[in-house]
Order: C-alpha cells, then sequence, then structure tokens
C-alpha cells in the first residue's frame, strides 16, 4: 500500500502510521556505501551512470560506513577482505542493509571449488538481505534488488515485539 491508511477527498488532512511515515522516509533515501571488488563493480558505477541514474531511487552514495544504510557488496569476496567488511557494516548505523551482488559475492562464484582464497558468500561474516545474482548482473538486476530492499524496509516496525 502507499502512506496513506485513509484516503480523504477535498481535504488537507490524511492519517497513517508512524511506522509508514518513518519507513517511507527511509526507503526513500537509502545511502549507499560502495563496496566494488571485481567486476560487478563496473556494473555498480554503471547503475550510478545516467542510463540507469540509480539516484532517482533516494539512493545516495557515501564515502564513509557512518552515514551509510546500504553497503552493496559486488565481486569477489577474499579471505583477507571479509574482515574488513565485517569492520565496515559494524560501522555502519542501525538499521543497516546488505545488498549481496553477483555471483562471487553470493557464494564464490566460479572460484568457489578449486580457490582457497575466495570465502564461499558474504553472508558467511555479514547478514545479507537481498541477494542480486548473475556474473556480473546487469545494471537494471541491481535496480531490481534496491526496489525489493525499499519493499522489505516498507514491512518494517519501528515497535519492539515482546518474545
Amino acid at each position: 500500500m502507499g502512506l496513506l491508511d485513509q484516503p480523504f477527498d477535498n481535504s488537507n488532512v490524511f492519517i497513517t502510521s508512524l511506522d509508514k511515515l518513518l519507513n517511507w522516509a527511509r526507503l526513500s533515501s537509502l545511502y549507499q556505501m560502495q563496496f566494488g571488488l571485481a567486476c560487478c563493480a563496473i556494473e555498480m558505477m554503471a547503475a550510478s551512470a545516467s542510463n540507469f541514474d540509480i539516484m532517482r531511487f533516494g539512493v545516495i552514495p557515501r564515502a564513509t560506513p557512518r552515514q551509510a544504510d546500504v553497503m552493496i557488496v559486488a565481486g569477489t569476496v577474499t579471505l583477507k577482505m571479509a574482515s574488513r567488511i565485517k569492520r565496515l557494516y559494524d560501522q555502519m548505523a542501525e538499521p543497516r542493509y546488505v545488498l549481496s551482488m553477483g555471483s562471487c559475492s553470493n557464494c564464490g562464484g566460479p572460484y568457489w571449488e578449486h580457490g582457497y582464497h575466495v570465502l564461499k558468500g558474504v553472508d558467511r561474516v555479514i547478514p545479507v538481505d537481498v541477494y542480486i545474482p548473475g556474473c556480473p548482473p546487469r545494471p537494471e538486476a541491481l535496480l531490481e534488488g534496491l526496489i525489493k530492499l525499499q519493499e522489505k524496509v516498507r514491512r518494517e516496525s519501528i515497535a519492539k515485539k515482546s518474545a
């Protein structure tokens, strides 16, 4: 649904919940931290160019993890880089999200069987919210992954659930 719970005709008043209002604001301004490691990073950069314009979805690149909401891990994650990814993820403020872009970051890609230095998926070190398949995935796939992430943010609640 949209932001409104009850439609009002010819009125300046609308009723909604705080959850929907905050989620609408968050999903319209997801700041990304780009973590391009291999050929998928080229497609991630192409998604930022004028042909695809990722910023029309409110996704703005940030240079520091302290200002980022979304980490896009694109490419082959080596064991040496895994600790750096974990450190950067820990520096991000809550709520934080991760997009795993490409076969290499999803499951190790073509290196999974014989590459002793390759992590068999970034989800072994940080939790992943959206997986984007492909080798490398096209910019349209990244945009679709961002739309899926926005749908996830739209369904979240700020209220704590009691166990």
